[in-house]
């Protein structure tokens, strides 16, 4: 079997945050020392160059969990009960072990953040023709967060089943602020 017709944690996801004049506001892109210092021990050194910079989105790689997984299988196969993962949330807390997280840690539901269905669901060519779903969502928040975390469902209002997550540095959010993130998957 050839490495890209494996299923694994393929993707990207952007994130692009502006004001309430839809201008970019700037955003810390960790590099893998300051992910993995930040994951180990809680600190976040958004001061010290070591550790990212800062961009005007942040882009990170995917990372696909277990239930994604069991998914994709089941929905290839025609088992399973697992619907079609088109719902997009966003949270303040973070997962120790990705891999196997079944939900957000902390997931946003309200002031503008809470959970639904991506604004924007097509394939998307990465490798070969459609082998990548993206999924692209706009949060106009009413309220402030520190957004740090993101997750793919099957279900648009709560709970079902997560099949993408990722964390990331914080990214503060204010009134009138929007987030949009781009979540690619791919097989």
């Amino acid at each position: 079997m050839r490495l890209q017709d494996k299923i694994g944690p393929r993707g990207v996801i952007e994130i692009v945050h502006r004001d309430a004049n839809g201008r970019n506001k700037r955003l810390w892109q960790e590099n893998r020392l300051g992910r993995w210092i930040r994951r180990t021990f809680g600190w976040d050194l958004k001061d010290i160059g070591l550790c990212g910079a800062w961009k005007d989105c942040l882009r990170f790689s995917n990372t696909i969990t277990n239930v994604g997984h069991a998914a994709a299988n089941g929905k290839m196969s025609n088992q399973g009960g697992y619907g079609t993962f088109t719902a997009q949330a966003i949270g303040i807390g973070t997962q120790g072990t990705p891999a196997t997280a079944t939900a957000l840690a902390s997931e946003i539901t309200t002031g503008g953040g809470a959970r639904g269905i991506a604004g924007t669901i097509s394939q998307v060519t990465t490798t070969v023709t459609n082998d990548t779903t993206s999924l692209v969502k706009t949060w106009t928040f009413t309220a402030s967060f520190a957004v740090t975390e993101e997750g793919i469902f099957d279900n648009a209002s709560s709970g079902g089943n997560m099949a993408c997550y990722q964390s990331f540095s914080a990214v503060n959010v204010v009134s009138t602020d929007q987030l949009t993130v781009t979540h690619k998957y791919q097989t």
